[in-house]
């Protein structure tokens, strides 16, 4: 399989993705979600508490599975070297920048807000750019993998692509690893290694995980392998227990009730499979039905990265923007976001060139 050729499908897909990270955010003002956000809006829309769950629980995994997919190609296009220093500018550099930035921020403007001293200089809080630390740990991993394996060839016959057997097995180990790192760290707690590597290790099972698949997937060709049928099942089985979730939260959460141990084993399961069938099914479906790109759609799949670094700036300026709007929280948060996601976009386009990202 070619590495120079883009796949218009994964790039459609990735506009997708990247604009419910931005909806996610906007709806952190709007929704109950339970932790810190710079805005915060007095009511919140209880409709939004299952779109987080539900949107945690396979959206950024699918990004790493895609990473991990065009990891492989960028690594055997250029060999280790090239692509580990590729890798260092592209993701590093605007890593840096931006942590940069914020330790200016957290030392001179929001200690002196809260205590009227100068904040802490350590742990750095690099938000959102978590991903982009996990995305470049996982891409020298790979990387050290292959220097130490340079045996390893694509030359290889393909393997078929993993049956319903596999996938569930793979979803059970899944949930199994992710129940078992949640007996010491909780959903969204995060922790900072060396005070600046910020992790949430209740999802890293998850991430790496598909991070994994999407480097098998290269290597044996899965995406364009995987059967139409079944990859329409798995996205059956994704919107269903997606569905369930909304349906939990919005009515079933009082009639049915479990022990605290059950759910700790059950929830991790729900999120597993949720998360196969939907990184699987949309995968597939948007192979078979959305394998084209316009201009507009095009250069929106190349500013993707951009989108990300940027979009917390331009939601947070639309969401004060909004405070003084009076609107149910729900409606505020389809307003900032149908605002916030062409304006993204848009800069994504303006910038991504002059910052060489």
């Amino acid at each position: 399989m070619s590495t120079s050729n883009r796949l218009p499908f994964l790039d459609n897909l990735k506009v997708i993705l990247m604009t419910a990270v931005i909806a996610h955010h906007v709806a952190q003002a709007y929704g109950p979600t339970g932790g810190w956000w710079p805005v915060q809006e007095p009511t919140r829309a209880a409709i939004l508490g299952p779109f987080f769950m539900v949107n945690r629980s396979f959206g950024m995994s699918l990004f790493f599975m895609i990473a991990g997919y065009f990891t492989v190609a960028s690594l055997e296009k250029s060999g280790p070297g090239p692509f580990v220093r590729n890798r260092l500018q592209r993701l590093g550099i605007p890593l840096l920048v931006f942590s940069f930035l914020v330790l200016l921020l957290q030392v001179f403007v929001f200690g002196p807000m809260d205590t009227g001293e100068l904040g802490a200089l350590w742990p750095i809080d690099v938000g959102h750019l978590w991903f982009v630390q996990h995305l470049i740990i996982y891409s020298l991993g790979y990387a050290l993998w292959r220097v130490l394996r340079p045996a390893a060839s694509l030359s290889e016959k393909p393997a078929n692509p993993p049956g319903y057997g596999t996938v569930l097995a793979f979803a059970a180990g899944l949930a199994l690893c992710t129940a078992i790192v949640r007996t010491w760290f909780y959903i969204d707690e995060w922790v900072y290694i060396f005070g600046y590597i910020r992790i949430a290790f209740a999802d890293v099972p998850r991430d790496l995980g598909l991070f994994i698949v999407g480097t098998l997937a290269y290597r044996h060709q899965w995406v364009t392998r995987f059967p139409s049928r079944e990859g329409r099942v798995w996205l059956a089985v994704g919107l269903v227990l997606a569905g369930f979730w909304y349906a939990y939260e919005l009515w079933l959460r009082d009639f049915v009730v479990g022990s605290h141990t059950v759910l700790r084993l059950l929830v991790p399961l729900w999120e597993s499979l949720l998360c196969c069938g939907m990184c699987i099914g949309l995968t597939v479906l948007f192979r078979d039905m959305v394998n084209a790109q316009g201009s507009v759609a095009r250069e929106m799949a190349k500013g993707t990265y951009t989108a990300y670094m940027i979009h917390i700036f331009i939601v947070l300026l639309f969401q004060y923007l909004a405070i003084g709007l009076i609107a149910p929280p729900f409606l505020k948060f389809l307003l900032v976001s149908l605002v916030s996601v062409p304006v993204t976009f848009l800069l994504a386009s303006l910038l991504r060139r002059p910052l060489g990202i």
